[in-house]
């Protein structure tokens, strides 16, 4: 019988933010995998799932997850981590892995099925989605993200600033990840789109440390890494104005 690989969504930090169907798979997987990083402190997917399964289901393996720059040096984690996950296929009949938010969404899970279904031809790959960061921020902040017709752009920043900057010239809601140490181009290209009074930012979402603040008050200062921005469009047609 073939092994299944199954990425499971355990959302942007908060346990309680584990979905029923993402707890299920977790405790019915023979194992469960977390990324960590070379430096090896504990990533919130890991505390997340913690919270679920015991300690010794748990095989904490070492992705590149910071590395942007050195492409050899990132390929190299990835096949590591890719042989020790197909390892584990070879041993055990489930194994999941757990990521942040939803495995379908710049998720580190992308990168690792490829790799897997090449060493391991017949594995069978399955995701379970979960509750996304911009999800949290918008119920966390107030925010809404879309209404009526507005379409909706999710943005990395990491792609550099030019790519927000034509997001926020379009129609809809325009939702920013990983835009941290960009703080300063983000708040000018804000304010210079008309969208700054209305923009939130959040990180560490559901952590001890959250931090949920109007975008106004972005001042140039780095924030972590992973921030969230939510800068919805203009909405002056009242009820119902963008049906």
């Amino acid at each position: 019988m073939s092994s299944r690989l199954i990425g499971i969504g355990v959302g942007p930090g908060d346990p309680e933010l584990v979905t029923v169907k993402g707890v299920n798979a977790l405790r019915a997987a023979e194992v469960v995998v977390v990324p960590v990083m070379d430096t090896g402190e504990r990533g919130r997917a890991e505390a997340t799932v913690l919270h679920y399964v015991p300690e010794e289901k748990v095989v904490r393996v070492v992705f590149a997850l910071n590395e942007r720059t050195d492409r050899a040096r990132r390929e190299a984690a990835w096949d590591a981590a890719g042989g020790r996950v197909a390892e584990l296929l070879r041993r055990h009949a489930s194994v999941a892995f757990a990521t942040i938010g939803d495995p379908n969404v710049y998720s580190t899970f992308t990168y690792l099925a490829q790799t897997i279904t090449e060493l391991v031809p017949d594995v069978v790959v399955e995701t379970v989605p979960g509750i996304t960061a911009m999800q949290d921020l918008a119920a966390r902040s107030g925010a809404v993200l879309t209404e009526g017709t507005e379409p909706l752009t999710l943005v990395p920043v990491t792609a550099g600033s030019a790519v927000l900057k034509d997001a926020l010239a379009g129609p809809g809601t325009v939702v920013a990840y990983k835009f941290g140490r960009q703080a300063a181009e983000v708040a000018e290209a804000l304010a210079r789109t008309g969208r700054l009074g209305d923009a939130v930012w959040g990180s560490a979402l559901g952590l001890a440390e959250e931090s949920v603040r109007p975008a106004a008050e972005l001042d140039g200062t780095p924030l972590p890494y992973l921030s969230t921005l939510i800068a919805p469009p203009r909405r002056d047609g009242g009820r119902g104005g963008k049906l």
